[in-house]
């Protein structure tokens, strides 16, 4: 990967446009298994962000806009998992896209436990790399047991424990404290855009339940929740038949 946003877009513009921010790790690997599920039914745009520890949340989103402007996409709906929904928000003041429609994707508006978020920071930061590797390692075998059929979703997985070092984990432990310092609640509470949640049954990461009490009770914009009872916190990919299926229902039911 390299040291600036990358973009990639499959499909036909002529489909509707479904653009997806990746979570803390950072790139598009994870979702490899629900890009290969919509192939065909939209046009799919994904990012994988640089290992950067300079950024703001508003650099993020200015550098996802100025892509999306330079491929000749000015709208469509975004897909923003878990720490991409940060970004999110902000796109929806964007000047030059137009965010038709948003799904929260394990995603959330300010988190709903945020001393976790901070502890995980300090974790992330302390941790012995080897030890944070392992983990990664860990999810890679498991995710390759539930996923040995597909021989694209083996190789991003190969791709994805590759890509792990210290760059990565700086990176990550920085999204984390723009977690912990941002408060995107005002700019929920003036969207108007239709707005859905789409979570799996089991996410420690971001609780889900006062994600969706808040999203009926103050984002005017929201209009329904999903859980997959099959899934966990990355429910694009652990979650997929389910999450593509209800994804697809979203775009086109209006």
């Amino acid at each position: 990967m390299s040291d600036a946003l990358e973009i990639r877009v499959h499909g036909d513009a002529a489909l509707p446009t479904l653009i997806y921010l990746p979570g803390l790790h950072g790139d598009w690997l994870l979702v490899t298994r629900f890009r290969l599920a919509v192939a065909g039914r939209v046009r799919f745009v994904e990012f994988t962000y640089p290992n950067t520890t300079e950024w703001s949340l508003a650099d993020y989103a200015n550098a996802v806009e100025a892509k999306l402007a330079a491929a000749g996409i000015e709208h469509g709906w975004l897909l923003a998992e878990s720490f991409g929904s940060q970004v999110a928000w902000l796109l929806l003041q964007a000047k030059r896209f137009r965010a038709t429609g948003l799904i929260l994707a394990g995603g959330f508006v300010r988190h709903p436990w945020l001393g976790g978020v901070r502890l995980a920071a300090r974790f992330c930061e302390r941790a012995p790399l080897a030890w944070l590797t392992a983990v990664v390692n860990g999810y890679a075998v498991v995710a390759r047991w539930r996923f040995n059929q597909n021989p694209g979703v083996l190789a991003a997985l190969h791709t994805f424990k590759a890509r792990w070092n210290e760059s990565l984990r700086q990176a990550a432990v920085q999204r984390l404290r723009l977690i912990a310092a941002n408060d995107p609640r005002p700019l929920a509470r003036a969207a108007a855009l239709p707005v859905f949640h789409l979570t799996g049954v089991f996410d420690p990461i971001v609780p889900w339940w006062p994600v969706h009490r808040w999203l009926r009770r103050e984002c005017p914009g929201w209009r329904a929740n999903q859980i997959v009872w099959t899934a966990d916190h990355n429910v694009l990919g652990t979650g997929t038949a389910a999450s593509v299926e209800t994804a697809l229902h979203w775009l086109t039911e209006r």
